[in-house]
């Protein structure tokens, strides 16, 4: 009976420790492409900082044509 039991737990404990070695395995290959991710959107996307910058000088470039346009049509607006 002893005999059988021994290998039995040798197998049981092998197994879970194969089985351990593989999930950390696993977590370790998830978190190295969860790494490369975060680099390549750190690298890929703008800061909301340079993204107000370049926002204001849009919408101020569309201030000016704006007026532009408002003189326009108050000047067309007055020869009739």
């Amino acid at each position: 009976m002893l005999e059988a039991i021994i290998p039995s737990v040798i197998a049981i404990l092998s197994g879970a420790a194969v089985l351990t070695n593989r999930i950390y395995a696993r977590i370790t290959e998830l978190d190295k492409r969860i790494d490369t991710v975060e680099l390549s959107m750190a690298q890929a996307y703008v800061s909301k900082g340079d993204f107000k910058i370049v926002l204001d000088r849009v919408e101020s470039h569309m201030i000016r044509i704006e007026d532009k346009l408002d003189a326009l049509v108050a000047k067309g607006s007055s020869q009739y």
